[in-house]
Protein backbone atom coordinates (compact mmCIF):
# COMPACT_ATOMS: atom_id res chain seq x y z
CA UNK A 1 0.00 0.00 0.00
CA UNK A 2 1.78 3.51 -1.20
CA UNK A 3 1.98 6.19 1.68
CA UNK A 4 -0.84 8.23 0.20
CA UNK A 5 -2.92 5.63 0.58
CA UNK A 6 -2.37 4.66 4.33
CA UNK A 7 -2.93 8.77 5.13
CA UNK A 8 -6.21 8.15 3.19
CA UNK A 9 -7.02 5.75 5.38
CA UNK A 10 -5.88 6.97 8.26
CA UNK A 11 -7.46 10.12 7.95
CA UNK A 12 -11.17 8.04 6.49
CA UNK A 13 -10.59 6.20 10.24
CA UNK A 14 -10.36 9.29 12.27
CA UNK A 15 -12.78 11.07 10.35
CA UNK A 16 -15.26 8.08 10.83
CA UNK A 17 -14.59 7.71 14.83
CA UNK A 18 -15.16 11.51 15.52
CA UNK A 19 -18.39 10.92 13.59
CA UNK A 20 -19.55 8.07 15.63
CA UNK A 21 -18.44 9.54 18.59
CA UNK A 22 -20.46 13.27 17.69
CA UNK A 23 -23.33 10.97 16.80
CA UNK A 24 -23.46 9.16 20.87
CA UNK A 25 -22.64 12.42 22.25
CA UNK A 26 -25.76 14.00 20.63
CA UNK A 27 -27.89 10.83 20.99
CA UNK A 28 -28.19 9.96 17.69
CA UNK A 29 -27.35 6.76 17.86
CA UNK A 30 -26.88 4.76 21.44
CA UNK A 31 -23.50 2.92 21.99
CA UNK A 32 -25.14 -0.53 21.32
CA UNK A 33 -26.03 0.48 18.03
CA UNK A 34 -22.70 2.16 17.36
CA UNK A 35 -21.08 -0.89 18.38
CA UNK A 36 -23.67 -3.03 15.94
CA UNK A 37 -21.86 -0.90 12.87
CA UNK A 38 -18.57 -1.85 14.12
CA UNK A 39 -19.62 -5.66 14.42
CA UNK A 40 -21.48 -5.50 10.84
CA UNK A 41 -17.96 -3.31 9.43
CA UNK A 42 -15.75 -6.40 11.00
CA UNK A 43 -17.80 -9.45 9.89
CA UNK A 44 -18.22 -8.21 6.29
CA UNK A 45 -13.90 -8.36 6.37
CA UNK A 46 -13.94 -11.93 8.17
CA UNK A 47 -16.54 -13.02 5.43
CA UNK A 48 -14.71 -11.56 2.30
CA UNK A 49 -13.41 -13.79 -0.17
CA UNK A 50 -10.48 -13.43 -2.70
CA UNK A 51 -7.01 -13.66 -3.06
CA UNK A 52 -4.23 -14.96 -0.24
CA UNK A 53 -3.22 -11.11 -0.52
CA UNK A 54 -6.96 -9.64 -0.48
CA UNK A 55 -7.44 -12.11 2.46
CA UNK A 56 -4.60 -11.03 4.35
CA UNK A 57 -5.82 -7.28 4.44
CA UNK A 58 -9.98 -8.28 5.03
CA UNK A 59 -8.06 -10.34 7.94
CA UNK A 60 -6.11 -6.92 9.19
CA UNK A 61 -8.82 -4.58 8.67
CA UNK A 62 -11.32 -6.73 11.16
CA UNK A 63 -8.41 -7.07 13.24
CA UNK A 64 -8.38 -3.62 13.58
CA UNK A 65 -12.42 -2.81 13.75
CA UNK A 66 -12.31 -5.62 16.53
CA UNK A 67 -9.69 -3.68 18.29
CA UNK A 68 -11.99 -0.53 17.97
CA UNK A 69 -14.38 -2.16 19.91
CA UNK A 70 -12.38 -3.41 22.66
CA UNK A 71 -10.81 -0.59 23.23
CA UNK A 72 -13.96 1.89 22.84
CA UNK A 73 -12.48 4.32 20.76
CA UNK A 74 -15.50 5.23 18.88
CA UNK A 75 -17.71 5.57 21.62
CA UNK A 76 -17.63 7.24 25.18
CA UNK A 77 -18.45 4.59 27.20
CA UNK A 78 -19.65 5.10 30.97
CA UNK A 79 -17.10 3.61 33.00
Amino acid sequence: MSTENEHAGLAALSICEALLLAMNDHGLLPEREIVGVLRDAAATHENATGSEAEMETYRSVAALINQIIAGGNSVRRSR
